[in-house]
């Protein structure tokens, strides 16, 4: 019989579950990992936190479960939507991650939504308006106040993507998290050239976006 893994990141706490391939849980696990809040209105994680937990838990679904790694046949990802991982050259981030109800962005909606020639204009862009928690707007938000980590930039990724990354080495999301980054052409489910162009960001940041199994 094959298992399935499910993988959550959540905000406060990472769980897995364990399954069969008729859907029967056959065990779930969590590990807790902090949220930091070094100024009113922000709120960051260490990617390295999630990993760790979802180590932590995986190891402890699969205990319980009396299963080994090779009795699993696939592995899903589910996560906490809108941070934003900004990664270098490696897997190591350059800064904690920027969470989905930070507000720290305001300035930087507004700035989008003028880019954008307004914000029915940008509604028809990307399906969304500009909102504090959404990704573009941190990734603006760092360019301007984090220069130096902006320059060393060469991917961003959402928290479960960051997972995903660390697992296989690959950079990828899927379409419904990448439409809450407000940089997706939603109706066309692919990043946004016309709004990348505008907002002057690099599409090789970005993951490749595939459809979900």
């Amino acid at each position: 019989m094959s298992h399935l893994l499910g993988i959550d990141i959540g905000t406060s706490g990472t769980k897995t579950l364990i399954c069969t391939d008729a859907g029967k849980v056959l065990a779930t696990a969590t590990a807790d990992h902090p949220i930091s809040s070094p100024k009113p209105g922000w709120s960051e994680q260490n990617p390295e936190d999630w990993w760790k937990a979802a180590c932590t838990a995986t190891r402890a679904v699969m205990k319980k479960a009396r299963l080994k790694p090779a009795d699993v046949g696939a592995v899903g990802l589910s996560g906490q939507m809108h941070g934003s991982v900004f990664l270098g050259d490696g897997v190591k981030p350059l800064r904690p991650a920027i969470l989905w109800n930070d507000q720290r962005t305001g300035e930087q909606c507004r700035e989008i939504e003028a880019k954008a020639g307004g914000r029915e204009a940008l509604i028809e862009l990307v399906a969304n308006p500009a909102l504090t928690g959404f990704t573009a707007p941190k990734i603006l938000w760092v360019r301007r106040h984090e220069p130096r980590v902006y320059e060393r930039t060469r991917h961003i990724l959402l928290p479960k993507d960051y997972i995903r990354l660390r697992m296989t080495g690959e950079y990828a999301t899927e379409v419904s998290d990448a439409s809450g980054t407000l940089l997706l052409d939603v109706a066309n489910r692919a990043w946004s050239s016309r709004l990348l162009s505008l907002l002057e960001i690099e599409r090789s940041m970005l993951p490749e976006v595939h459809e979900s199994p």
